[in-house]
């Protein structure tokens, strides 16, 4: 069973690059997210039940593996995957959009503003995923203006 969290709350083993995991979970998030949904607005419920599903996986296998890795070891990358997913949903897949969603994901994660550093005293995997999860949606919020306010909605 020990396998099955390493492979999930790795994303099949992306947590173990040497530098940089969590960027390169998040970008893997977003071009799977991108050639996943850009054909059209037809996926929201599919978005969501992923997020969802990721959210939730997250939390049960990181929880598992800090008694393997250590309290939020940075080999654990399911949580930028969940963050990254909440800052794209309900989002119109655009490139431009992916992009700056990414951008405005790692400068929340990176920076941990607003109380997004506070999540991480939660126990277990809920402290794990807690704060990407609110990096995630205030990345979402400032896409949601973003989007709101930019010509691209048309391409």
């Amino acid at each position: 069973m020990v396998v099955f969290y390493r492979l999930i709350s790795t994303c099949l083993g992306i947590g173990y690059t040497p530098k940089g995991g969590g960027t390169v979970a998040a970008v893997v998030c977003c071009i799977a997210w991108y050639f996943a949904w850009a054909s059209g607005n037809d996926h929201l419920w599919a978005s969501l039940i992923f997020t969802v599903v990721v959210l939730f996986l997250g939390v049960w296998t990181s929880g598992k593996m800090e008694s393997y890795c250590g309290k939020d070891s940075y080999r654990i990358v399911i949580d930028e995957v969940a963050g990254m997913a909440l800052t794209l949903l309900f989002v119109p897949v655009r490139w431009q959009y992916v992009l700056i969603g990414l951008i405005l994901f790692r400068f929340f994660d990176i920076a941990k503003p607003l109380g997004v550093r506070r999540m991480e005293a939660l126990g277990g995997g809920w402290g794990v995923m807690m704060d990407d999860v609110l990096a995630g949606v205030y990345s979402n919020l400032l896409l949601q203006i973003i989007v709101w306010l930019t010509p691209w909605k048309a391409l």
